[in-house]
């Protein structure tokens, strides 16, 4: 892999971000606002933050949806930026951006792998999954290890199926990374893709089912 220059990092992500929107925006503005780490504790007050507006008092609900927001927060921008710049942003210094979901990279770097799919898959692995499951470690609220691996496979699907839609030129690519990503490490048993666009039957559920007004996600295992 080669390093590729913190400007060319910088550029690729906000072009992703202005081409893809939404989920894809990591910004690289370096303002610091205090204690903005990506922390178990500010997934906690997120996760909080998800009970109070469902009006739940289950822990474990707040808990899974705020941990599946920052998974798609975390897959979107790399996914994108991997497969339409050929660059992999490490995450190494991602922090929150404000009291949302939003993230932010003050120190944007990356590498720019060469090789098959299965070894940009593993580069955007150790930088996404890796930086998800270091924070899961300190998490007080008990969810189950499969539950939070789902969690991150279904992020990854929904991240890529949208990316495919805006680029349906990328197809091939898309998919096959995104195969090798639900071949590594914990992603793996966590679920299938179904259908030519990246449809996924997840074989877990993240709980919103159990929040009021809450319903059953098109990639549940629950669904009939």
């Amino acid at each position: 892999m080669s390093e590729v220059p913190p400007e060319e990092v910088a550029e690729a992500l906000r072009d992703v971000a202005s081409r893809l929107g939404g989920f894809f925006a990591l910004d690289t503005i370096p303002t610091r606002p205090p204690d903005v780490r990506l922390t178990d504790a500010g997934l906690s007050a997120r996760a909080q933050a998800v009970n109070d507006h469902y009006a739940t008092t289950e822990p474990r609900i707040g808990a899974s949806i705020a941990h599946l927001g920052l998974a798609a927060r975390l897959w979107s921008p790399v996914l994108a930026c991997a497969l339409v710049h050929g660059i992999v942003p490490s995450m190494s210094t991602v922090e929150w951006s404000g009291e949302g979901s939003a993230l932010r990279l003050p120190r944007p770097e990356g590498r720019r792998p060469s090789g098959p799919a299965a070894s940009l898959a593993d580069a955007i692995h150790a930088e996404v999954d890796g930086v998800l499951a270091a924070v899961e470690d300190g998490l007080t609220v008990k969810v189950a290890p499969r539950l939070l691996a789902g969690n991150s496979a279904s992020a990854l699907v929904g991240s890529a199926a949208q990316l495919l839609r805006s680029r349906p030129d990328l197809r091939t690519d898309v998919r096959h990374v995104t195969q090798e990503l639900l071949e590594t490490g914990r992603l793996r048993g966590t679920g299938r893709i179904t259908g030519p666009d990246l449809a996924f039957r997840r074989r877990s559920c993240c709980l919103f089912y159990r929040a009021p007004g809450g319903g059953k996600c098109g990639d549940c295992c629950l669904v009939r």
